[in-house]
């Protein structure tokens, strides 16, 4: 009996998580509906076009595109001839207080002339640093990711008791990881903060995260030609040509179920669509106070806190900055206060480490002729309706990030905005249902939740699954991806279950 061709699987939500689990299921020959409350497809991946400017509103970066690519490798397609990627070089350029800058660049030349700007021993420290990275991202990438691994017990079992305690470092945070190797400060502060792929804060975050380097450095720093946004226009694509419907503006108000079965959605419009399985992209503590109406479950699995949220300016700007590279980093002078301000004590930070996008260093047809595009994100609290923030609040932090910019080399940079886009933690609750504003899904915490995310099987209905930054293996654009490839294995395996 085939009984993939028996099932019909519903997927919430069309964010890179649901696109990317309708696309493995599809390729299995399961019946797949695809159901996405807002009008496009992309969840977090979404695009603005605003008076000539064309604005990436989500993800900027993209790394790990072997990721992406298999989705199309296993439907029998070529990726490259539905979207074209490009290396960025330089990776990223960072700017500090004292005027100094430093680049990461995947050519060696490049970093050890970077390298002697900090002088002593920096480019040695980085290789044995470096190396370091690599070990962590190979055995996370030969269990963890390879095989959906969803807690630590699992962990264990994989791996072995020793091996997991030894070679995943973890009795160390990330910052005591990146200390272990780096001596000098700026480079210290710029290892750590690759930890904004995740949303989380170095010092209390697992070393483990120290694999994000690697992860940059080993795979590439990628962007799409004509804009993040075509990503999920081309998984869009794919998706149609292996037969998976998609719905827009179909927004799920709840999930149908009798004892631990599901057996259903029902749409805002109280029209109802029958599943043998469901598939969640919207994040699992809001889908179980939402969706099933279970605030007890959503109250177990408090352990795993949303990550950061951000305050995000779209910003056209009426001439060129030439001192920015794509990607740029204005750092804090004080990044233990900042961190602390973000996630310890729910403030917006009064120094805060910002990123800053200029697209149109790869991409000139993003803006008018003779125009820029800036996107700025400094990461700020989640919301906490025990310590609310207002719109003044943002207002004003707005108004710091832009005079820090300003002060750092951006001259008159306010004079210069003739288009602006801002979204603050409350537009990004209201549009994507994300867990009190977060952007990337659960916290990476070692004492909280050891990095690990919320499991991708429901625990409460069995035939229940959940994709994108909420679960393992977590957020950002290619772990989101992965784990809808990962959550086509856990159905198999479960259906199998039910026949043996």
């Amino acid at each position: 009996m085939n009984t993939k061709k028996l099932q019909h699987i519903v997927v919430i939500g069309a964010g890179l998580g649901g696109l990317s689990a309708a696309i493995s299921l599809a390729t299995e020959g399961f019946s797949v509906e695809l159901l996405e409350k807002n009008d496009k497809v992309g969840g977090k991946l979404n695009v603005l076009e605003k008076d000539g400017f064309t604005f990436d509103l989500g993800p900027s970066i993209l790394t790990m595109p072997h990721i992406f690519r298999r989705l199309f490798d296993r439907a029998g397609k070529n990726m490259d001839d539905y979207v074209n990627i490009q290396t960025v070089e330089p990776h990223w350029r960072n700017f500090f207080e004292d005027g100094s800058t430093l680049d990461l660049s995947s050519d060696p030349t490049v970093m050890q002339k970077e390298f002697a700007k900090l002088g002593g021993n920096t480019a040695n420290e980085f290789a044995e640093f470096l190396a370091y990275s690599k070990k962590l991202c190979e055995v996370t990438e030969a269990g963890y990711f390879e095989h959906g691994l969803d807690s630590f017990w699992e962990l264990v079992q994989h791996y072995g008791a020793i091996k997991s305690l030894k070679e995943f470092d973890v009795f160390r945070s990330m910052d005591q990881g990146v200390r272990r190797f780096i001596k000098d400060p700026k480079l210290v502060e710029i290892l750590n903060y690759f930890i904004k792929y995740v949303g989380s804060s170095p010092y209390e975050a697992p070393a483990l995260m120290n694999l994000l380097p690697y992860i940059q450095f080993g795979y590439g720093l990628w962007y799409i030609q004509g804009g993040m946004y075509k990503m999920a226009e081309a998984l869009q694509k794919l998706a149609v040509e292996l037969g998976v419907s998609i719905r827009v503006n179909a927004e799920v108000a709840e999930i149908q179920y009798s004892g631990d079965h599901a057996s259903g959605v029902r749409l805002t419009d109280d029209s109802v669509i029958s599943a043998d399985i469901i598939v969640s992209n919207m994040e699992a503590i809001p889908a179980y106070q939402k969706l099933l109406h279970n605030p007890k479950q959503a109250q177990q699995l408090n352990r795993f806190e949303p990550t950061c949220s951000g305050l995000v300016m779209h910003l056209g700007i009426n001439r060129i900055y030439k001192q920015l590279a794509h990607h740029n980093f204005f750092y804090s002078d004080h990044p233990r206060e900042h961190f602390n301000a973000v996630f310890k004590n729910n403030r917006l930070s009064e120094d805060p480490t910002i990123y800053l996008v200029a697209p149109v260093k790869s991409d000139p047809a993003q803006a008018p002729r003779g125009c820029e595009i800036i996107k700025i994100l400094p990461h700020i609290p989640h919301l906490n309706p025990e310590q609310p923030l207002t719109s003044e609040d943002y207002a004003a932090f707005s108004e710091r990030v832009l005079v820090k910019l300003e002060r750092m080399g951006l001259t008159d940079l306010r004079k210069h905005i003739i288009c602006e886009e801002t979204w603050t933690p409350l537009d990004i609750q209201a549009r994507y249902y994300s867990n009190q504003g977060s952007i990337y899904g659960v916290v990476a915490d070692r004492f909280k939740n050891l990095g690990f995310k919320i499991p991708q099987r429901s625990g409460q209905l069995h035939n229940l699954y959940f994709v994108g930054g909420s679960v393992n293996p977590g957020g950002g654009m290619p772990m989101v991806t992965l784990s809808g490839q990962l959550v086509k294995d856990k159905i198999l395996a479960d259906l199998k279950k039910q026949l043996s």
